[in-house]
């Protein structure tokens, strides 16, 4: 529509200063001009100058062609029956396109219809009987002009056959013109006669010259001409005769876009060389949906041009785009296809034969493209493939890897050795189930620019002053580790990348790195709870304060698998069982799209990762959780034995045998003075007060971001209706202490409006490898957690401050 404008444009700015050719060789270049630039590979055929530099060959008025005047007896000085009989002569000259003496065609300065001028001095009589035959040679003027203009290759196929349908009435037309000629050369034509004989005449070409005129002034091509064809046949459903010949030019008009239509809703092709139809192919190299985020392959490879729809298919448009493309994918994957209930489509005022011809040809190309995605490609094993890897389905692929990367990935991302990872996730894979997955080859590192808070600020367009500095970061002044950078990445082949394309990639990324970072610090909190059990071997007078360390790392612990349960189990995992019964009853592809898309968005909606309030609230908390281990393992640190007492108890012996009575003897003996040692040096007044107060800024930020995320997610669940927030926060109000659960429970409400918390669910069972160990666990340790549960003392939230968020 643009590039009307523009030539509309350009039309107008020389209308007033140039010819009619030379618009209309204008016209002509610049609709060369931009079908060259969209067959960039074929030059479209011309035809050669000759043809517009020869005025006869038109067929139309020409300036001094008429008989020739001078020897013209004054009209007025013969009488009646001698001024009919010359005037009839006239007549059939211009009915020709030719002057005669008495009557000639005025010049055109413009597209309006053609005039004459009459000897003035003609009988007032002949004179009206004139006037009402000359509008025949107006209207035949403008058809042959149309047939003439329009027959040049860039106005496109449709208007080539409506010009030789024209074409075929105005010879009709001629035939009827010589037939009357002869009468008039045997004496048998008088004017009256001429008026009654061309009478159906006048009615066919005053239609012909009334569509010329339209297609003329709507610069229609292609879909647009057949619109108005279509448009004008239905208007003149009262007049039959009328009907049926724009039903004629309509039908013939329509046989090229029909064949364009048949090629791409039965194989998939389209051929278009002057841009007439309904669906319009981008030049978009497939290979890119892999590589780039914003590509749009799918949906911007062939669209729909609204103004080349014929009025008679709009409804049907959608369909005609996906039939095709279907095809398409099909055919570009090497397979070509052939749709066997093809059948000719011819044009009719009754829509429906369309319809069901368009209906059948979509039903089985999506049967095709969907069988050939599904069982030829794999579609579903390639998702439950990336499931796996992405979104942890199998635990112990994961455990092996972290366990074999955790070094390298401590270690600045410029640091690390891109193939060393390469070769520990080969290794893990080789080591795990995964070593079943045919897909596992597939499955590739990736080292991202950004930490995941900013990946996820850029998608959701965080604007704030601080948020837009960090947005717009150069990559290269942000020093990330390892861990914040870690990604995985997919390798997908086409076609399969029109579902698994880089945006649904990206989003699985964003799921994985904010599960690894949950992880992650998982596993930290665990290191804790394995460092520690060198202090509960130490005789501690400061147990009380040393015991609210222990409590808060379980707090912790406890939340960060709380909140790895409900991702898992669920999030994901009911979402995507909903996701493998919505593929089973996929009926085409743009469903399976849909479905894909909806399972993604719905996942990350549930995670908390597409509200920024909630995502900055949780990073705070995620980083207080981080920020403690890492007080904790320095604190343990100055508490760890020498490394010989890790061999101390050699329960299932050496290779030397078991050690001895004197040497266990000896060995207890160096245990107990360290004990004393270590103990005395914990319970300095100076150490013990700064501990503490150390972990009582911890318990205090960590409850009150804590507290802060479950109003927000209550806040949330209310207001969005998103009802799957209430166990998580019910499973993390059983964690906080009572004060702060009795002051919580004041500031949150249930989703459905009520005060207060749900009844707490039973613990769901995790897996083992979620917590710390269990062993050693006696009952009168349980009754000193329990104890160490109700020392501590939550009033109020504090200010937390940013720096130790």
């Amino acid at each position: 529509m643009q590039e009307l404008e523009e030539l509309r444009k350009q039309l107008g700015s020389v209308a007033t200063g140039c010819t009619l050719q030379q618009s209309l060789e204008l016209t002509r270049k610049l609709l060369r001009d931009k079908q060259n630039k969209k067959n960039s590979g074929q030059r479209l055929p011309v035809f050669p100058p000759w043809v517009y530099d020869r005025p006869t060959l038109l067929g139309d008025f020409l300036p001094g062609s008429g008989v020739n005047t001078d020897m013209a007896v004054p009209i007025g000085t013969l009488p009646l029956t001698a001024q009919e009989s010359a005037v009839v002569e006239d007549l059939l000259y211009v009915l020709v396109g030719v002057d005669g003496r008495y009557i000639t065609a005025q010049p055109l300065t413009g597209r309006q219809s053609r005039t004459f001028l009459v000897d003035p001095n003609l009988d007032l009589s002949i004179r009206e009987l004139v006037n009402r035959v000359l509008p025949v040679a107006a209207s035949y003027s403008t058809v042959t002009r149309f047939i003439e203009e329009k027959s040049s290759f860039e106005y496109g196929q449709v208007n080539h056959a409506l010009a030789a349908a024209m074409r075929a009435l105005v010879k009709e037309y001629l035939i009827l013109v010589t037939q009357l000629e002869q009468l008039q050369r045997q004496g048998l034509l008088s004017l009256q006669k001429l008026w009654f004989y061309i009478q159906p005449a006048m009615r066919t070409l005053d239609i012909l010259a009334s569509l010329a005129t339209s297609v003329d002034k709507g610069e229609c091509v292609g879909g647009s001409t057949l619109s108005l064809l279509h448009d004008r046949s239905f208007n003149y459903t009262g007049d039959s005769q009328a009907q049926e010949l724009c039903l004629y030019l309509t039908k013939a008009a329509s046989v090229p876009y029909f064949e364009i239509l048949e090629k791409w809703i039965y194989r998939g092709i389209i051929n278009d060389p002057y841009s007439e139809f309904m669906v319009e192919e981008h030049e978009l190299r497939k290979e890119k949906i892999q590589e780039d985020y914003n590509d749009k392959y799918w949906d911007q490879r062939y669209t729909v041009v609204q103004h080349q729809i014929p009025s008679f298919l709009q409804k049907m448009a959608g369909k005609v785009l996906s039939t095709g493309k279907y095809l398409n994918v099909v055919r570009e994957c090497g397979h070509d296809v052939t749709c066997p209930v093809a059948k000719e489509i011819i044009y009719t005022l009754k829509e429906r034969a369309y319809v069901e011809q368009i209906e059948k040809a979509f039903n089985y190309a999506s049967k095709v493209l969907l069988a050939f995605l599904m069982e030829e490609k794999e579609l579903v094993a390639h998702l439950r493939s990336i499931k796996r890897y992405f979104l942890m389905d199998q635990g112990d692929f994961f455990v092996h890897f972290m366990d074999l990367t955790e070094e390298e990935l401590k270690k600045p991302v410029d640091d690390i050795t891109p193939t060393r990872l390469e070769a520990l996730l080969e290794l893990a894979l080789r080591m795990s189930t995964a070593n079943t997955d045919p897909f596992k080859d597939d499955l590739k590192i990736d080292l991202m620019p950004h930490d995941l808070i900013t990946q996820l600020l850029r998608v959701l367009a965080i604007e704030t002053k601080q948020e837009k500095a960090m947005v717009h970061a150069d990559p290269t002044e942000l020093t990330l580790s390892g861990l914040e950078a870690f990604s995985f990445d997919y390798v997908v082949k086409w076609p399969l990348s029109l579902i698994i394309n880089r945006k649904a990639l990206t989003r699985y990324q964003m799921l994985f790195r904010h599960m690894f970072y949950c992880k992650h610090v998982e596993r930290q909190l665990c290191s804790v709870w394995i460092s520690n059990k060198a202090a509960k071997q130490c005789s501690l007078h400061s147990a009380k304060w040393f015991a609210g360390a222990f409590t808060l790392r379980q707090r912790m612990l406890n939340f960060v698998q709380n909140i790895q349960y409900y991702m898992m189990f669920e999030v994901m995992e009911p979402t995507w069982h909903v996701l493998e019964k919505n593929l089973k009853s996929a009926s085409n592809i743009d469903d399976v799209l849909g479905h894909h898309t909806s399972f993604l968005d719905n996942c990350l909606k549930d995670c908390m990762l597409t509200n920024p309030e909630l995502l900055k609230v949780f990073s705070r908390l995620m980083s207080v959780c981080v920020m403690f281990t890492n007080c904790m393992q320095r604190f343990t640190q100055s508490m760890k034995l020498d490394g010989e007492l890790g061999r101390l108890m050699l329960e299932h012996g050496t290779m030397l045998g078991p050690p001895t009575e004197a040497e266990r003897a000896e060995e207890r003996t160096r245990k107990e003075l360290a004990r004393k040692y270590l103990a005395e040096h914990v319970d300095a007044p100076q150490l013990a007060s700064s501990f503490e107060a150390t972990i009582n800024k911890f318990d205090k930020n960590f409850s009150a971001h804590l507290l802060d995320l479950l109003a927000r997610l209550s806040l949330y669940s209310t207001s969005d209706c998103e009802h799957s927030m209430a166990s998580v926060i019910s499973r993390w109000v059983r964690h906080l202490p009572a004060a702060s659960r009795a002051a919580t429970g004041a500031l949150l409400s249930l989703p459905d409006g009520t005060p207060g918390f749900p009844s707490p669910a039973p613990p769901s069972p995790l897996p083992r490898s979620l917590g710390p160990p269990q062993e050693g666990v006696t009952e009168a340790g349980s009754a000193r957690v329990r104890g160490c549960l109700s020392l501590a003392s939550y009033a109020s939230p504090p200010e937390v401050t940013d720096r130790c968020a």
